[in-house]
């Protein structure tokens, strides 16, 4: 297979580096490379090095392209790229990616941004998963939940993106389960649990409110018999409940949506949002980066 035929697609996060050669045709993913090596791990001068010697095998003397996503992209990574504002389309990210300092035929891909009175928020990475979810489903309108540390709900209309939230959920469930009394018997590793979890789901619709449902997970460990294996897993429902009513309370038109993640969350998730009718759609986020990252190329290489 000739450089022509190959990109090498990058995501690059606060914690984590996940590298995949790709066949630009088939968006298939032909090689896979990751590393805990994230932006916390790296001073600005190590990004370029350190890109090329997990992936310079790869690259055929700089031939191969390589697209960089992610938080690799913000003040705090390799260099800082633009985020565009609503709407945008991936032919949009395309036309404003900026080269990476240090490694020739290398391109970080924009973030975006929703700012006005009403709403302010802030995207880098999950718009391009986004938009490979539309390629993958086949379809130029699509709602995709993308959860995560800051989960993301993305709306896309004619394939373009027009809307989105994040939600704290990931990050707050990690300080409640870590930094708080009512998680304190839930510090060591458990497997999920779908009991506890649905009592969490069901407390997040309370009219006492998610602040209540999260102590709960204190009184129902004393005195409901809620083990302590289980205390995770209500945690973890309380806010993905409060999640999911507040999303269906801010899109009532909301019938159906992708669910794009790795699996053990898309099982959680998938769980909430059919308990409150929705439809829903799994897709890997891997596959989702690599289709994504494969039409901003594609966009880019015919420019």
């Amino acid at each position: 297979m000739s450089a022509e035929q190959r990109l090498i697609v990058i995501d690059w996060g606060t914690s984590n580096f996940r590298a995949f050669l790709v066949d630009r045709q088939s968006s298939t993913c032909l090689e896979t490379r990751r590393s805990e090596a994230g932006l916390k791990a790296l001073q600005t001068a190590e990004f370029p090095h350190y890109c090329q010697a997990q992936v310079g095998d790869w690259r055929e003397g700089g031939q191969v392209p390589v697209y960089l996503a992610g938080m690799v992209g913000s003040k705090r990574g390799w260099s800082e790229a633009p985020q565009l504002d609503l709407p945008v389309s991936g032919r949009d990210l395309a036309a404003h990616v900026v080269a990476a300092p240090g490694l020739e035929n290398a391109w970080i891909v924009p973030g975006v941004k929703h700012v006005d009175e009403a709403h302010c928020d802030v995207m880098r990475g999950e718009e391009v998963q986004a938009f490979g979810a539309l390629a993958l489903a086949g379809n130029p309108d699509a709602d995709c939940c993308l959860p995560g540390t800051h989960s993301k709900w993305a709306r896309l209309r004619d394939n373009r993106l027009t809307a989105f939230t994040t939600l704290m959920t990931g990050e707050l469930y990690h300080a409640v389960r870590f930094h708080t009394l009512p998680g304190e018997p839930a510090r060591d590793e458990a497997p999920f649990d779908e009991d506890g979890f649905r009592q969490g789901l069901a407390r997040a619709q309370g009219e006492d409110g998610v602040l209540h449902a999260l102590f709960e997970a204190r009184s129902r460990h004393l005195y409901r018999g809620l083990a302590a294996e289980q205390l995770g897993s209500f945690i973890s429902g309380v806010l993905i409940g409060e999640e999911v009513r507040a999303m269906r309370v801010a899109r009532p038109d909301l019938e159906r949506l992708l669910l794009i993640g790795a699996e053990a969350l898309r099982r959680p998730y998938t769980l909430a949002l059919e308990t409150v009718g929705l439809e829903v759609t799994p897709l890997d986020s891997d596959a989702a980066t690599l289709a994504g990252l494969a039409v901003i190329a594609e966009h880019h290489h015919t420019r």
